[in-house]
């Protein structure tokens, strides 16, 4: 269990970091699904085209990383409605990587690192709490992460200083791509292969894992792996419960934790606002 765990909230993970970055700046990212199949896809693409995961990692960081610019080129510079763009680019990462379907040869999986007293996992597994903590650090105790906040939170701040609220949500929904691609690239490295609409809801779990954990990134990363665990009960399966019960144990988990905490979650102040 606790190896599947691990490798079920290791994506989640990516996205939520992602997510609470966008969302911090005050922008609304549902595309995060998009992102992170995008990134899987990238990554298959660039392994089989180039022979290294590590370009694949590239190639497919980069994808995540152009869908997330094309986000906030819409809704940062545009003003487009938040909500409509993310789903709108989910359905664009389906069709594309649906329509560019690379083929069925499987490709190499990122390096395993063994750790004493935890096992063998890939490097990305155990650079997720790394990132969590530096996250932490960095969105609540820098001047940096003050001004990221800030315009989610407060644009006259950042109009007193003389700071461009548009250029901190452009870097926030930036590093949400460039998260969540890389979330997508572990996805992909852990199968070797891609297939249509991989990622299967992952996003949308991981902006549940955002609201649950308050829009922090060590409570949003606990309910990625609270989320990891339900899942890796439905691959377990040791006590013979109905697989349609165990298919649906994330989504159902998933409601009840947003029926319970979106009342008392409390979301940036300028969350989802497209205008200063």
């Amino acid at each position: 269990m606790i190896p599947s765990t691990l490798r079920m909230a290791t994506p989640l993970g990516f996205a939520a970091l992602g997510g609470i970055y966008s969302e911090r700046a005050g922008i609304i990212n549902l595309a995060l699904e998009g992102m992170m199949l995008m990134g899987a896809f990238g990554y298959v693409v660039g392994t089989q085209a180039s022979g290294s995961v590590w370009i694949g990692l590239l190639v497919g960081t980069g994808f995540g990383l152009a869908l997330a610019l094309l986000h906030a080129v819409a809704t940062v510079t545009f003003h487009a409605e938040q909500i409509v763009t993310g789903v709108g680019i989910n359905i664009l990462a389906l069709g594309i990587t649906e329509y560019l379907l690379p083929t069925t040869e499987q490709v190499g999986g990122l390096p395993h690192w063994k750790v004493p007293f935890m096992g063998s996992y890939s490097f990305v597994v155990y650079l997720l709490p790394v990132l969590m903590v530096a996250s932490h650090i960095l969105l609540f105790k820098t001047p940096w992460g003050l001004r990221l906040r800030a315009a989610g939170e407060s644009t006259e701040a950042l109009a007193t200083l003389s700071l461009s609220r548009a250029k901190w949500q452009y870097i926030g929904v930036a590093l949400s791509g460039i998260l969540a691609g890389i979330g997508g690239c572990f996805l992909a490295s852990e199968v070797h292969y891609f297939t249509k609409g991989m990622t299967a809801g992952r996003g949308y779990l991981a902006l549940a894992a955002i609201i649950f954990g308050n829009w922090r990134p060590l409570s949003g990363i606990a309910a990625c792996f609270l989320f990891g665990f339900a899942t890796a009960l439905e691959l377990a399966n040791r006590w013979n419960i109905p697989v349609q019960l165990l298919n649906s144990l994330p989504y159902i988990l998933t409601m009840v934790v947003l029926a319970g905490l979106v009342g008392t979650s409390r979301p940036p102040a300028n969350l989802g606002k497209m205008k200063s």
